[in-house]
Order: C-alpha cells, then sequence, then structure tokens
C-alpha cells in the first residue's frame, strides 16, 4: 500500500510518497518532478500535464490552466471577473453560479467546472504515481492554501472524489511545510521549555502566504497564517512582459497585447528571462522569432530595472508579513529563523525585503519546490494505519472567524462567534438551545468575509416538539470544523424524560433507599451562561439560550405508588445546504471521467499503434540498403521497399484515422517480409558465439577423459563406463558441430539458416547435463580411524590400553567432569 501527497500548484503539481523510511518524489512520464497543471482538449482525447503545455500556443483555445482560483467561486465574483481578463479561452456562467469553460471536445463544443479540471489533473497524478510505484494507490493528502474558503475546499474534495481517491486530510499547504521542517528537527526545545518560532514565506507563482508556527518536540503548534491570493511570480511575468510589449511597439511597430498567442509567446520567453535575473545582474537578451507579422524582435533588461517596477508588489509583499507578525504576536526578537518556499522566493528583491521584516537573513533549508508534497506526504503516512511514523502532533487553525446565526423563539435574530480567527482546528463546540420546534442554523463568515457570499451553509435540526408540559426542549448542537477545514453543524440531540410507574416494595425504608429516591427524582439541569473549559475530548459546552423555567414535584404521600424518571438521548436529523455537489451530481461526475478516461486510453492506444507501423517502415527502410542488404535478394529488396512506400502513404492518406485493429494488422504483414531478413543477420552474428561456447564444453569434457585414460591419479576414483559414456556423447556432440557449420557456411547469406543460436545452446545445455556430473565427480575423502572410547568411571581399561590415572583428559570428557586430587604411587 502508498501513501502519497499532492502538491496542486496554479501552474505545476508535485507528487511525493511515503516509502523506505523516508520521503521521495514522483518523476512522471517526461522524468520532470512537476508536472503542469494543463489541461488541453482535442477531436478524440485529452491531453494532460507536460504534453498539454507544450501545444498550448498551438490549440490556445481549447487549452486550458490556472483554474486553481477559479473552484468553488461564483462566476460573477470580483476576484473571478479579474482572473478571468487574464486567460484566452472562453468563459460562462454555469446554471449553479459556477464558472463554466468552454472547450471544444470530441467535434462539439463542451463545457467543464473547474471542479471537473481538477479532477482530470488528479486522474493524471494517480496514473502517474501508480506507474512509477507499480501499485494502486488510493489513499492521499492534497495541499490547499491556507486562503481557501469552506465551498473551495469541498470543491477541492469533490475532485478528488471524481478522480477515485480518497483525500485522508485537506492540508493548509503552510502547516505542510512546517511539518516538512519540523519532524525531521532533532534540536527541538522539550515540551516544558520555551518553543522555538519560526516564519514560513512561501512565494508561489500565484499567491504569497507567510506563516509563523511553534515547535516543541513532537509538536507543532501553527500561531498565524496570512496571505495575498493575487500576488505571486506570475505578476512579474506579467511586468516583464508589458516592459517588451511597450519597446516592441515602439520600435518593431507590432502590438503583442492585441494578440493572445503572441502575448502567451512573451509570457513564455520572459518567464525564462526572469529565471536568469535571479542568478545575473548583468543584461540579459531576449529573442523571439517570427513574433508577429514575420517579425523577429529582441530586447535586453537587467535586475535593477525589474526591480525598480515590482515596487508596488514588494509594498504588499511587506505588508503581508508584517500582518503576520501582528497577527502571531510575536516579536522579531522570539523568531528563531525565517524559512523561504515557492519558486518566486528565489527573486534577490524577495529575500532582502525578508531581512529587513525580519532582521534576519532568510535560510533554505527546505527543498523551495517540494516542500509542500513532502510535508502532504508525511501527514498522509501519519493518517495511515500501513505506517509507523514517529509521533509529531500537528495544532493547524482557521484562517477566517465564523459566527452562527439564528432565530430565538421570539424570531428575533441572534448570533455568536463560535470560531474566532486563527482557532485552533480541528475543533469541536457543544451549543445548548430551548426549541419547541424545528430551527435553523446558518454558518457565516465574520467581516471581513474572503468572498461576497458570506453564507458557509444552512443546517436545520429536525424532529423536535414539545415536552408534554408544553414547555420547550433542551437541544444540545455540536459544531465542529474537522480536518479539512469544513464548517459543519455535527450532531443534534435532546434528552426525553418518561415516567413509568411502580408498586411500591413492602420493604422497610432505610436511609440509603431514602437518598437514592431523592437523587432519582432530581432531574432539573441548572442552565449555565458562562462558556465551560474544554473537555478531554477537544470540545467545548456552552448555553446559548435561556431555559424555560423548571417545574415543581409534588410530594407523593406515603404509601402512594413510586413514579420513575427514565432519561433516553434522542439524535435529531440535521438536513444541510452547502456549497459542494449532492451525491446524484458527484455521481455523473464520477461516471462521465470514466469515461473520459476509457476514451483516452483507447485513443493512445490507436495512436501508438498507429506510431509502431510509421516508425516500423522508417526503422526497415533506413536499414534495407545498409546493413541489411546482404541478407536479401535484390528483386525482393525493391518488391518489400514498394511495400515500405505503399504503406507511408496510407498512413497519411487513407490509414490517418483507422481503427487500431488496422494499424496491428498492417504491422503484422510489414514483420511477416522484414523480421526473416533481421532474423538472418541476427543469426549470423549470434552462431559463432554459440558454436564457441558449445565447443569449450566438448574441449574440456575431452581433455579430463583423455587424462583418465593416461591414468592421471586425480582421476582414478571416475568409473570406466562413466568416462566411455562421456567419450561417446563427445564423438557425437563434435559430429553434430561439424555437420551444422558446414551447413551454415555453405548457406547464402540471403537465405534462411538451417539452425539457429538457440538450438546450439540448447545442445550445448544437453550436453552439460550429461557430462558435467560425471567428469566433475568430487574424489571421495580418505578414511580415518576413530580413538577407541575412554573406560567409565570405575571401570578397567581394555586390553591394550594403558591406564593414566594423572594424564591429562580426552576433549570428549564432559567440562562438568570434577577433577581428582593425583595420588602418589611408589
Amino acid at each position: 500500500m502508498s501513501v502519497i501527497g499532492i502538491d496542486f500548484g496554479d501552474d505545476a503539481c508535485i507528487i511525493a510518497v511515503a516509502r523506505q523510511g523516508g520521503i521521495e518524489t514522483i518523476a512522471n512520464d517526461y522524468s520532470l518532478r512537476a508536472t503542469p497543471s494543463v489541461v488541453a482538449f482535442g477531436e478524440k482525447n485529452r491531453i494532460l500535464g507536460v504534453a498539454a503545455k507544450n501545444q498550448m500556443t498551438t490549440n490556445m483555445k481549447n487549452t486550458v490552466h490556472s483554474f486553481k482560483h477559479l473552484i468553488g467561486r461564483h462566476h460573477s465574483e470580483p476576484k473571478v471577473l479579474q482572473e478571468r481578463s487574464k486567460l484566452p479561452f472562453r468563459t460562462i456562467e454555469s446554471s449553479d453560479g459556477s464558472v463554466g469553460i468552454v472547450v471544444r471536445y470530441l467535434n462539439e463544443e463542451q463545457t467543464f467546472t473547474p471542479t471537473q479540471l481538477t479532477a482530470m489533473i488528479f486522474t493524471k497524478l494517480k496514473h502517474t504515481a501508480e506507474s512509477a510505484l507499480s501499485i494502486k494507490v488510493a489513499d492521499v493528502v492534497i495541499g490547499v492554501p491556507c486562503y481557501y474558503t469552506d465551498g473551495e475546499r469541498r470543491a477541492m474534495l469533490n475532485a478528488a472524489e471524481t478522480a477515485g481517491l480518497n483525500v485522508l486530510r485537506l492540508m493548509n499547504e503552510t502547516t505542510a511545510t512546517a511539518l516538512a521542517y519540523g519532524i525531521y528537527k532533532q534540536d527541538l526545545p522539550g515540551t516544558e521549555e520555551k518553543p522555538r518560532n519560526v516564519v514560513f514565506v512561501d512565494a508561489g507563482h500565484s499567491c504569497l502566504q507567510v506563516s509563523a508556527a511553534a515547535f516543541n518536540k513532537g509538536k507543532l503548534i501553527m500561531l498565524a497564517a496570512t496571505s495575498d491570493p493575487q500576488l505571486g511570480g506570475r505578476d512579474l511575468n506579467v511586468i516583464l512582459a508589458e516592459y517588451f510589449a511597450n519597446d516592441f511597439k515602439t520600435r518593431y511597430k507590432v502590438d503583442a497585447k492585441s494578440n493572445p498567442r503572441a502575448w502567451l509567446r512573451l509570457i513564455t520567453e520572459v518567464e525564462k528571462l526572469k529565471k536568469q535575473m535571479s542568478a545575473n545582474s548583468t543584461d540579459l537578451p531576449i529573442n523571439i522569432e517570427c513574433f508577429m507579422e514575420d517579425k523577429d524582435v529582441t530586447g535586453k533588461m537587467n535586475r535593477a530595472m525589474l526591480e525598480e517596477r515590482m515596487e508596488s508588489m514588494l509594498v504588499r509583499v511587506e505588508a503581508t508579513m508584517q500582518q503576520c507578525l501582528s497577527d502571531s504576536g510575536l516579536k522579531v526578537d522570539d523568531i528563531y529563523s525565517v524559512e523561504i518556499v515557492g519558486g518566486s522566493s528565489r527573486v534577490p528583491a524577495f529575500k532582502r525585503l525578508i531581512e529587513k521584516v525580519f532582521k534576519k537573513p532568510p535560510s533554505t533549508t527546505l527543498n523551495q519546490d517540494e516542500a509542500v508534497a513532502r510535508g502532504c506526504a508525511l501527514q498522509c503516512a501519519m493518517l495511515s494505519p500501513a505506517f509507523k511514523v514517529r509521533e509529531f502532533n500537528i495544532a493547524d487553525i482557521q484562517p477566517y472567524s465564523i459566527r452562527l446565526v439564528w432565530q430565538d423563539e421570539s424570531r428575533q435574530e441572534a448570533d455568536m462567534e463560535v470560531f474566532p480567527k486563527n482557532h485552533q482546528v480541528p475543533f469541536s463546540k457543544m451549543l445548548t438551545f430551548y426549541r419547541k420546534e424545528a430551527f435553523m442554523l446558518q454558518g457565516q463568515y465574520s467581516q471581513p468575509a474572503p468572498c461576497p457570499d458570506p453564507i458557509i451553509g444552512h443546517f436545520t435540526i429536525n424532529n423536535i416538539s414539545p415536552t408534554p408540559e408544553g414547555e420547550s426542549q433542551k437541544v444540545k448542537v455540536k459544531v465542529r470544523v474537522n480536518i479539512h477545514g469544513l464548517f459543519s453543524v455535527h450532531s443534534a440531540n435532546l434528552t426525553e424524560k418518561k415516567e413509568t410507574i411502580e408498586e411500591p416494595e413492602k420493604t422497610m425504608e432505610t436511609d440509603e433507599n431514602k437518598d437514592k429516591a431523592q437523587a432519582g427524582n432530581n432531574t432539573t439541569e441548572t442552565p449555565n451562561d458562562k462558556e465551560s473549559q474544554p473537555s478531554q475530548d477537544g470540545e467545548k459546552e456552552m448555553e446559548t439560550d435561556k431555559p424555560a423555567e423548571g417545574t415543581k414535584t409534588e410530594p407523593k404521600a406515603e404509601g402512594e405508588k413510586k413514579v420513575k424518571k427514565v432519561l433516553k438521548t434522542v439524535d435529531l436529523p440535521i438536513t444541510e445546504v452547502v456549497k459542494a455537489l449532492n451525491r446524484n451530481q458527484l455521481n455523473t461526475l464520477v461516471e462521465r471521467e470514466a469515461q473520459m478516461v476509457a476514451g483516452d486510453k483507447l485513443e493512445n492506444d490507436r495512436i501508438n499503434s498507429k506510431n509502431a507501423v510509421e516508425e516500423y517502415v522508417y526503422d526497415l527502410r533506413s536499414r534495407l540498403y545498409e546493413e541489411l542488404e546482404q541478407f536479401i535478394t535484390e528483386s525482393d529488396r525493391e518488391k518489400l521497399s514498394r511495400l515500405l512506400e505503399d504503406t507511408e502513404n496510407w498512413l497519411y492518406e487513407d490509414g490517418e484515422d483507422c481503427q487500431k485493429g488496422v494499424y496491428v494488422d498492417k504491422l503484422v504483414e510489414l514483420k511477416k517480409n522484414g523480421e526473416p531478413i533481421k532474423e538472418r543477420r541476427r543469426g549470423r552474428e549470434e552462431l559463432p558465439a554459440a558454436f564457441n561456447s558449445l565447443l569449450t564444453s566438448i574441449q574440456l569434457a575431452r581433455k579430463v577423459a583423455d587424462q583418465y585414460m593416461q591414468g592421471e591419479e586425480k582421476f582414478n576414483h571416475l568409473d570406466r563406463s562413466q568416462v566411455e559414456k562421456v567419450e561417446k556423447a563427445i564423438g557425437e556432440r563434435q559430429d553434430w558441430v561439424d555437420k551444422n557449420m558446414g551447413l551454415v557456411t555453405s548457406t547464402p547469406l540471403h537465405s534462411n539458416l538451417p539452425i539457429t543460436a538457440q538450438q546450439v545452446y540448447s545442445e550445448k545445455g544437453t550436453f552439460d547435463a550429461l557430462v558435467n556430473p560425471i567428469i566433475n565427480k568430487p574424489k571421495p575423502k580418505p578414511k580415518t580411524e576413530e580413538p577407541p572410547p575412554a573406560p567409565k568411571e570405575g571401570e578397567a581399561p581394555m586390553e591394550g590400553e594403558q591406564q593414566q590415572p594423572n594424564g591429562p583428559k580426552s576433549s570428549q570428557e564432559p567440562s562438568a567432569t570434577k577433577n581428582t586430587e593425583p595420588m602418589d604411587v611408589d
């Protein structure tokens, strides 16, 4: 069983796996560690990952990328509008208000949601992991940005389920980075000591995340996490691209901004230039051939010019880092180190700004590109029962404040903040309500909300009715933020009181019975308006409404029947409406993804079969007049050449779009003509070595037989009849070799050989099996006389033995035998 961690990035994804006592990063089918988050659609199949990115400029409108910021969001949100303005493909508003991406797939216009596109990437990553590990992969931990809302997290879970993945945890990327840092540290302070505070700055392709964490031995507590979701390395690309676009417009009279394809090519080139600037401060050139209107363009830029144009970005970066310091409650002197990760953290201006804010040079302890994936893989191993990982407790935080809104019995709106910002998660709280009928709770993000619609979900508590006395029921509701960071009303229950009448027992009433009766009748609960301390399971209980007045119990007359009150807890059903797909919608997505996977496999097999035919044609034709020329007659060579040419023409005309079986039959026909030629050449190369191997075995056997016949002492243990059997086998094999070598020599090169190297090796194996046990028979060891046994104590020595009372004991005598005192003998 394998467990993997996935860093799902806006630009690329990375997979890490826990195995062999460590964490490894998995390479894809292009031997790259990073798989681009790109999906391209064609007439017959989808193209995912590296291949999709490679054809981005040629199939621009049907190649989808940068959809990480669209998943789980509404089409009309300001941030979505900003993202959509950068995309070259068409988007529409779906029926549920989400973003719909329109592409041409299977020769028709189709619409996909960001959830479906994310599922496609997960499918690709899953197949990549299974190919590398040679085992099915199901359990996974996926890294998500710390700023993701409840709706975005639910959409990510839906995408993973569509791809057939079992998500053990959606882990904040900031927490995954901290885990990757802390679990390998052996010098962390003890649990009773002051924690080590570390700041992590994650400057990625599309966002900036800054977090602070406190470490003790075997323990990680996240203190704060702040972010700027619209600030990343791609913004630097835009700054560079706009500079060169204006430069080219002035010098070459071409406007790159007016041509989406030219703009995309420019973005690709300036990204390469940006990476070079991180290591060089001199002027660096950029050259693009046939950029626009068949014009070649060139330009240059240096690091100082870039830093001058990114001043506004640096102001936002500094504000995010200062906000993290403020939220964590740390001072600069309290920070042990500042760790940087993410591709954009290599920009020198970012490093200088980090040192300015935190008064410490940034540290690069972690792998800047793979830290999140490695942390997710570690967490997956910790959550999986199949792995044993060193104990390491993780306390994550809730990025946004969550409040609960409801209407009390007088229809007045009431609310309370149940989870403040940076509250520990996962965590549960128990709330108490007094109700006579079903009621609804609404989860909301407190202002300022992370999205225009602050509502997380509606939760209706059903099956509530008044008590027999017409009073309100005491309803206990558990609200929870779970391990994925999702808010929910986890459960609700009430306690029913039922009365049963019991006949009085005719026994003498004792003081103990009186006490028990009083305890059984005392069922009125005392309300507590203050929040109690957390219980052992991490829950808190609090009263939200005042209870109705308690009912008084009348004293019973002596001799009256006793009334026993029984308390029964009843679980109440909860109806929830959240921003997630329902089961029917999810099943539809799973089925559609499975159909597309099957279609991709069928098309890939068809293309591979076609490519196999084309490859065979080119390979055989290139060798037919060179190394294979001697092994085919002139007439056959011309005939085969015409067949190859006809096949090539067919591939680009009628055979351009055929079924897999047609290509398989065509390849069989070609191999029927081409493989015998290759076999002749192969046989001519392999037969000499095979004959030499057999002759070597014959010579070794003949040498042993001759030495035996000459009376060599080292072979005198062999049986004569067996040696004669060896001599007979030697003669037979020598005749067989002479005969077949002569046949091979007399056979023309363009004719099939009468024997194959495999047959020669088979003869050698038969010969070795016959003679080797005989000629390699070991010489028996000479017999040695065993010494006579020593006489037992008290017995006379046997005849011929000499008794030695004071002599040394035999080595076979047990060591436990007692030593006797030597006696004087006259």
